[in-house]
């Protein structure tokens, strides 16, 4: 089935074309690919970004909208990404980045392609373990800024992901997000009663 990609806010998109046709945003951006790059280079499949700020015990998550990313293809390949966030005055450009993710995340999508339920992709941050997924929400007509991760919704973690986690093998979000829940809960101070 083919994943259901929500359209970006028209002012994000503008503020990255903006950015790439700038010479000083691209020549001060920390992508030698993206400075590099013969050929235009063009965003596409735009993810809006959540972040992930609670988890609870029984497994369920609250997440917020930070951003949109955008992979920027130069060519048959991605290059780098640019992300936006929203301000007080709307969507800003905020800057270029490449590395693993780039194509981790590339792979995780068309992993996701071939699935036989339709998803609409996400991508959902986990900050205090260094964790990234790409969430594949089961409603795929839904807004991609608003949302929680709902249990039957798949969790994707990218690589590099945190020890004892498989990148690139999808978990339902009601099985992994209560394995997060015991990584993020914090060790008991030595001396303490246990």
């Amino acid at each position: 089935m083919p994943l259901h990609v929500p359209p970006a806010p028209a002012p994000a998109l503008r503020t990255v074309l903006m950015a790439l046709g700038s010479p000083t945003a691209v020549h001060e951006a920390r992508t030698p690919s993206l400075k590099n790059a013969s050929g235009p280079a063009t965003p596409e499949l735009p993810l809006p970004v959540h972040v992930l700020d609670r988890i609870a015990p029984e497994g369920t998550g609250t997440a917020r909208l930070t951003g949109w990313r955008f992979l920027i293809r130069c060519g048959d390949r991605a290059v780098a990404a640019a992300e936006t966030r929203l301000t007080p005055d709307g969507w800003a450009f905020s800057h270029f980045f490449e590395g693993p993710y780039i194509t981790s995340t590339e792979r995780a999508l068309r992993q996701a392609e071939v699935m036989q339920q339709p998803y609409q992709p996400r991508l959902l941050s986990v900050p205090e373990l260094y964790m990234l997924t790409l969430w594949l929400h089961a409603d795929p007509t839904a807004d991609g800024a608003d949302g929680h991760p709902a249990p039957n919704d798949l969790l994707v973690p990218l690589a590099p992901a945190p020890p004892g986690i498989a990148a690139h093998r999808p978990h339902r979000v009601a099985d992994l997000l209560p394995v997060l829940t015991t990584r993020l809960t914090p060790a008991p101070l030595l001396g303490s009663p246990a």
